[in-house]
């Protein structure tokens, strides 16, 4: 058999083509404004990527602006050297951008900038001014951040990485800030700080359960099956609004315990998301201390309850420790972020799992457990990027619940300057 040939001489590397479209506005001018970003496949006009959100108070060139500095993020996430041709029908935009007019304005200068940057991976980009009416799809996701701007709240819809997926967003996804006039962009995300991670993380949002009838007197729940309270049940349902709201949940998994069962099937039913029980997600077995408080439990294991709260290694009698609790559940993410890579996952745990996934997300030892409080029904997010590095991007967040009469402060009052301190999970 002859050896194989060698590329004929005008054979040459093929380079992706690909169409960004951005549009941004602002009510008022400034007033409530928000941005959007299609990026399409320049051959078959595929949809592969949305963007959007809403940036509070800003200008109408500042929305632009940043719905162009979006868009070039999410194609160099798609396809770094892709040749981009830019449409948008903002014409300042266009003829500042392809260098025919100057930058005045000292606002619109940095918002270029960071332009130039974000296509800096790109391939050749070109800028051409449309017609509002051939930009509808972009302009459509701008008004849609405006909406939300006007109300408060995040831009919700949008996504990213779209192959196939049709014309319409899966669902919704606020990601991280895009340095444009203080908004963020979805899908194709940037880690915060001076980190140089891109690219789309999976996102674990981390629900605890609602109260049970342990919660209010602090005992420790762990393998006891407890139902949830009237109150409990109540605080499910805030969660479950709060949830559906975001669009982006593609997964709920949950511990079997019925509490957070409970609470992840008031989710599963608001959200029209697939629910899975996982036994990875279950609360530490406290072994002979369940029930117990943690004063009752030092005065009648002394020794073993000041061992238990210095070296994670130890269990309580007849439980596990949270050496092995952390093994188990560090298991589990790993198994989430192999089969659901890219995507948002709810996980509706107990307090230990969640400081577990906190701590090894943000690389502290194993003292930060007792140095974190979550209170019932509240949210935590942590974004992992390959290979597995975790950004925790909120903890311990209750805006979805009513004030509960000053029960965070009565805590902190109570244990927050106490060094050693254990809390005790449920």
């Amino acid at each position: 058999m002859p050896p194989d040939p060698d590329p004929h001489s005008r054979v040459g590397t093929v380079t992706r083509r690909l169409i960004v479209e951005a549009d941004g506005g602002s009510r008022g001018n400034p007033g409530p404004a928000g941005y959007g970003a299609v990026v399409r496949d320049a051959v078959t006009g595929e949809v592969l990527a949305e963007v959007s959100d809403s940036l509070g108070r800003a200008t109408n060139n500042v929305a632009e602006y940043s719905g162009l500095i979006a868009g070039l993020r999410a194609a160099a996430g798609l396809a770094r050297g892709a040749e981009v041709e830019v449409r948008m029908d903002s014409k300042l935009v266009v003829e500042q951008m392809s260098g025919r007019w100057q930058i005045k304005h000292p606002d619109m200068r940095p918002l270029a900038a960071r332009a130039r940057e974000a296509s800096r991976s790109l391939g050749q980009v070109e800028y051409t001014w449309v017609p509002r009416a051939h930009n509808a799809h972009a302009d459509r996701l701008a008004n849609q951040a405006m909406d939300a701007a006007a109300r408060g709240a995040r831009g919700q819809p949008s996504s990213a990485d779209r192959r196939g997926a049709g014309d319409r967003p899966r669902g919704a996804r606020s990601a991280d800030e895009s340095g444009a006039g203080g908004g963020r962009e979805a899908g194709v995300r940037t880690a915060p700080g001076w980190s140089d991670l891109r690219g789309k993380p999976t996102t674990t949002v981390l629900l605890r359960h609602g109260e049970t009838p342990l919660s209010p007197e602090r005992r420790f729940a762990g393998r006891a099956d407890i139902p949830l309270t009237e109150s409990g049940l109540r605080q499910a349902a805030a969660a479950a609004q709060r949830l559906a709201a975001r669009g982006d949940l593609g997964l709920i998994v949950s511990s079997p315990l019925q509490r957070a069962r409970r609470t992840a099937e008031a989710v599963a039913a608001a959200a029209g998301v697939p629910l899975e029980v996982e036994d990875a997600w279950a609360e530490t077995d406290f072994g002979e201390w369940e029930g117990l408080t943690f004063p009752e439990v030092a005065k009648r294991w002394p020794d073993e309850a000041a061992a238990w709260v210095a070296r994670s290694e130890v269990a309580p009698p007849g439980g596990e420790s949270i050496t092995a609790a952390s093994e188990r559940v560090l298991a589990g993410l790993a198994g989430l972020l192999t089969g659901h890579q890219g995507e948002t996952v709810l996980i509706v745990s107990h307090v230990t799992p969640m400081k577990i996934l906190l701590q090894h997300a943000l690389l502290a030892p194993p003292a930060a457990l007792r140095r974190m409080h979550l209170e019932v029904a509240c949210l935590c997010e942590i974004d992992w990027y390959d290979p597995g590095m975790g950004v925790v991007r909120s903890l311990g967040d209750t805006a979805h619940l009513p004030a509960r009469n000053g029960t965070v402060s009565a805590y902190a009052e109570k244990y927050g300057g106490r060094a050693g301190r254990a809390v005790a999970p449920g």
